[in-house]
């Protein structure tokens, strides 16, 4: 798919530094990539967001904002107690597909998770994952609670009609324990999709050659990777 929106179960789950790594991957198999982040949260103007920092790890990806607020809250509060024009997904599908039409590729990185609200109507980035007609990655947390967490953002996504082709975990640990070995076996069942790669803890700190370099190797074949999820489960499944 020309467009694929990335989101998270929840906030703080690696969801950029996995935007990247797809970003870079593709990059590296010869595609033209675009970054959309619909609402930048909780960053100052003038400072680097969500979508510079997917540039600065993956290279050369054309990066666009839709709207930015100052305070680290949901993209509607924010917009409201900033007193500024909110973001609709009718704007957010426009922009996709204005980048779509120059690009291999188009990420759109969602902001926290699926059903946070952009607008005072209740709007969603499944509501801009509908129009656009495209899938939704699911980024997870590795740990205890990412299977109920996992489990509701793939029944939202089923209920709305919106594909999902896997599960992505965004931070998976040097040292997991039971929760972590026990859940790679165990999303891919609540997902109600395959389990599409595990990006390590801490890969955001890299050198962006080295990130470069090893991107791929995070992500299945589906995603542009080499990663081989039998043979991980295997090595680090409970």
């Amino acid at each position: 798919m020309a467009v694929t929106v990335v989101s998270g179960t929840g906030t703080g789950v690696g969801k950029t530094v996995a935007t990247a790594a797809l970003a870079a991957a593709a990059l590296a198999a010869g595609r033209t990539v675009a970054v959309l982040k619909p609402a930048q949260t909780g960053v100052a103007p003038g400072e680097p967001g969500d979508a510079a920092e997917t540039a600065r790890l993956a290279g050369p990806v054309t990066t666009a904002e839709l709207a930015r607020f100052p305070e680290p809250l949901a993209p509607d509060t924010a917009a409201r107690r900033s007193a500024l024009p909110p973001v609709h997904p009718e704007r957010i599908a426009e922009a996709a597909e204005k980048l779509a039409a120059g690009h291999d590729l188009v990420l759109v990185e969602g902001a926290g998770g699926l059903l946070v609200r952009y607008d005072a109507a209740g709007a969603t980035l499944a509501d801009a994952a509908r129009l656009l007609g495209a899938p939704v990655l699911v980024v997870a947390e590795a740990g205890l609670g990412t299977l109920n967490a996992t489990a509701l953002t793939a029944e939202a996504l089923r209920s709305r009609g919106l594909a999902c082709p896997g599960v992505l975990v965004g931070s998976w640990p040097a040292a997991p324990g039971t929760a972590e070995r026990c859940n790679l076996g165990d999303l891919p069942a609540v997902a109600g999709g395959p389990l599409l790669g595990a990006v390590p803890a801490g890969a955001g700190a890299l050198e962006p050659p080295a990130f470069r370099a090893r991107a791929a190797s995070w992500l299945a074949p589906a995603l542009g990777g080499t990663w081989d999820a039998a043979a991980f489960t295997a090595r680090h499944g409970a």
